[in-house]
């Protein structure tokens, strides 16, 4: 074969294989973030406070404390212990797969309903009879990771602190140890870089090759097996490329991040309420297929999910109950949201939550909280937050602290763009038949 034609298939195929790889090396760029910090398997990260911009994972919620187990099941099956509910505590998070395929939601809006349980994740092709006593999760990868979110109830330090005692009641150990379980192992990442923003050259290729290593091939995915060959990666054999190779890989990944970057932006059309800018980030057809494990045999949104995973991680298996998302990225006026610029969002009275709202500013480049600012977002449980006469809530969105209501301003950088995402948990059905809608966010 000619080396022109070489060249040319190598591309196009890390193009392909970019696309469909972006979820497993989004993945496995936040476990090597936890390993980076002395983490491994099986242990838990958590933020001792609120989040602030050195967690660099994508879109994070800085207005909850969060946690994040990395559970591997090649020993044999973990037990993954989420604490009872409480008036004044939960947790609202979801066990995914290393596919980010969502494996069972836990907490209120999961499947121990506020009960609390001890979930029992198995390995794939796991056949032994189930305890007693446990919710079996079957796992489709031998790695998985759990996002929990334990609730603040209000502001301040104490709410931060009650929500951290309460986060850190999870337990992870695993089954074969269950009559005597051994310490949970936290890790806490608070003030430390956690860097796990994606790469977008050839080390893309190294961390997706890492994943497929560790994993079985999935049966939807079968089809890429010969593609991943032609780019050196294959099960069982070093990844290791030269310079030239190395070469087209990074061309093939930066033109599959420049097509899911127009992607993205074609997303945002039509908006979730007419005639607005605000927009559910993801596909209907995506979203679908991760709720049921991509079982129907006629869709399989490769690119929505290669889409999604560019700017997000994590997905829940039953999206509105415990949470919801809308984005934005332009303003009412149909402009790119620029950090040199000053906005206005009104939150309106009585949003439809049981339990909080929130509206982050996000890097638009990196889809990561904006580096260096003194935080990142407003929320309904923030401390000194001043509503309006109605009981609506104004926020300022810019570079500069306003002279009135400092509680109420959400800082941004003025050398780029950045997009605002919009939390509700606990959603209520004003939210869904739209009875109550968020406006566009107004230049000021």
């Amino acid at each position: 074969m000619e080396q022109p034609l070489q060249d040319q298939i190598v591309v196009a195929r890390a193009i392909a294989a970019t696309v469909w790889g972006v979820p497993a090396v989004n993945f496995e760029a936040m476990y090597q973030a936890a390993t980076a910090l002395g983490g491994g398997p099986n242990q838990i990260v958590y933020w001792s406070r609120l989040l602030d911009w050195q967690n660099q994972t994508l879109t994070p919620n800085p207005d909850a404390v969060y946690l994040m187990a990395f559970i591997d099941t090649s020993g044999g099956p973990m037990v993954f212990e989420i604490p009872a509910a409480t008036a004044n505590a939960s947790i609202t998070g979801s066990i995914d797969s290393a596919w980010q395929t969502p494996l069972t939601d836990v907490g209120p809006a999961g499947a121990d309903a506020g009960n609390g349980a001890r979930y029992l994740l198995l390995p794939p092709g796991h056949t032994d009879p189930v305890p007693e006593g446990y919710i079996p999760v079957p796992g489709e990868t031998y790695s998985s990771f759990a996002l929990l979110r334990s609730n603040l109830t209000g502001g301040g330090q104490d709410a931060v602190r009650a929500a951290v005692d309460y986060g850190r009641q999870t337990r992870l150990y695993p089954l074969a140890a269950a009559d005597h379980p051994p310490e949970t192992v936290f890790l806490d990442a608070y003030g430390r870089m956690f860097d796990a923003t994606l790469p977008t050259d050839s080390s893309f290729f190294d961390l997706l090759d890492r994943r497929l290593q560790a994993e079985p091939w999935l049966t939807r995915d079968a089809v890429m097996i010969d593609q991943l060959a032609t780019l050196g990666l294959a099960k069982g054999t070093p990844f290791a490329r030269d310079q030239a190779t190395r070469e087209l890989l990074t061309r093939g990944v930066d033109a599959a991040f420049g097509w899911l970057g127009q992607r993205y932006e074609e997303a945002f059309v039509p908006g979730f309420y007419p005639d607005s800018r605000w927009a559910l980030p993801a596909s209907r057809e995506l979203i679908t297929a991760l709720e049921n494990g991509y079982r129907d045999p006629n869709s399989y949104p490769v690119d929505a999910r290669g889409l999604t995973y560019t700017f997000a991680f994590f997905a829940a298996k039953k999206l509105g109950s415990g949470q919801f998302y809308l984005m934005a990225i332009r303003d009412r006026d149909g402009n790119r949201l620029h950090g040199a610029h000053t906005y206005q969002l009104t939150v309106p009275a009585d949003a439809p939550v049981t339990l909080y709202w929130s509206i982050t500013a996000y890097d638009r480049d990196t889809h990561t909280l904006i580096r260096d600012v003194e935080w990142a977002s407003r929320s309904s449980n923030t401390e000194g937050l001043t509503s309006d006469p109605d009981g609506s809530v104004t926020l300022v969105i810019g570079p500069n602290p306003p002279t009135e209501r400092p509680a109420n301003w959400i800082p941004t950088s003025p050398t780029g763009d950045f997009e605002l995402l919009a939390r509700f948990y606990g959603p209520t059905p004003a939210l869904f038949d739209k009875t109550w809608r968020l406006p566009d966010i107004e230049p000021t």
